[in-house]
């Protein structure tokens, strides 16, 4: 079973960091492969000296790209399943044989590492967000997912042969899992070390918006289809995607967005609308909802709320300001939000 699974890495100016995770990684792996995002350090000699065969793009095009690139690259050398893990130290390579483990009683399936049993060591900020995704990435994926912004993560390559990622940067990997779950794929999780350092490039203002807004963009798609089919949880069809076939123009990928931003809050009660009238005469409509017997009126809710969270977090930061601290955000968030 290793033999036919090696490890990825996506690195952009990680130097300080890389040689290490490959080194690693070897003690597990026969084979580890690095795509340099157009780094301007040393990182591509680095990992090369470490044992890793490189890949180097000419340019910084994003994680998304970087993933791409390896997933084609571990397809073409004949490789079953890929795991990859992060290069700037925030991922424990002496973690991989779980991974590994995992993946042998389940082969069809993503296997994610997850750090929400340690969230003391999370920064309030970041965790508070983290619940925000699992909760509305979950509903794509139709399945709860404990983890979602962890790049730790085994992938089987037959399914990445069938898809077609579509989303650049740190969106990608979140496409991966949603549309996994809306394929009938099921992601399992092990608990991995919650490890925080300032080697990453994440981006918690522009990237997260990125996320947000693929994300309602995608349950825009899937919910229209699920609110006037009978039995229809997996929207995602993989030869004939409305999704996919919207993001191919970036023009009207970007207003399709924009639009669905703007609209969430009425959209979100017109199918609250057709979940509850629609049900007699189009049985068990939205069935990714209704067999998890999750309720759209608590989604309902929870996005309504929403502008209502952002006036709390700006009250809060403002406060703060002047000396005074609250953790409202945090109760507030597991009263709409948690599962």
């Amino acid at each position: 079973m290793i033999s036919k699974v090696c490890v990825i890495i996506a690195a952009y100016n990680a130097s300080k960091t890389v040689g290490d995770i490959v080194t690693g990684a070897l003690k597990h792996v026969s084979r580890v492969i690095v795509a340099d995002d157009g780094s301007t350090d040393t990182t591509a000699s680095v990992a090369a000296e470490a044992g890793a065969e490189v890949i180097a793009a000419d340019r910084n095009t994003g994680k998304g790209n970087a993933l791409r690139t390896l997933f084609q690259r571990a397809m073409e050398e004949g490789y079953e399943a890929v795991i990859s893990i992060d290069a700037d130290g925030q991922h424990d390579p002496e973690e991989i044989p779980q991974f590994i483990a995992m993946h042998t009683r389940y082969p069809e399936d993503i296997i994610s590492g997850s750090r929400m049993h340690e969230k003391e060591k999370i920064p309030r900020a970041r965790y508070n967000s983290m619940l925000i995704a699992r909760f509305y990435i979950s509903l794509a994926a139709n399945q709860f997912l404990d983890d979602t912004q962890c790049g730790f993560r085994l992938y089987p390559l037959s399914f990445i042969k069938k898809m077609r990622l579509m989303t650049e940067k740190f969106v990608t990997e979140t496409e991966l899992l949603m549309k996994a779950g809306d394929s009938g794929l099921n992601v399992r999780f092990v608990n991995i070390k919650t490890i925080y350092g300032g080697g990453s490039h994440f981006k918690p203002v522009t990237d997260l918006f990125a996320i947000t807004a693929y994300v309602i963009s995608y349950l825009y798609v899937k919910w229209i289809i699920e609110g006037v089919t009978s039995d229809n949880p997996n929207t995602y069809a993989i030869k004939n995607d409305v999704r996919d076939t919207l993001a191919k123009n970036k023009t009207i990928d970007r207003l399709f967005q924009g639009l669905t931003l703007l609209t969430t809050l009425p959209v979100t009660v017109f199918f609250l609308f057709e979940y509850v009238f629609l049900e007699p005469f189009i049985p068990n409509n939205f069935a990714s909802i209704r067999k998890r017997n999750f309720k759209f009126a608590r989604i309902t809710r929870a996005t309504l709320m929403l502008p209502v969270l952002i006036g709390i977090v700006v009250t809060e930061k403002i406060a703060k300001t002047v000396g005074f601290t609250s953790n409202v955000v945090d109760s507030f968030i597991d009263r709409y939000f948690s599962y």
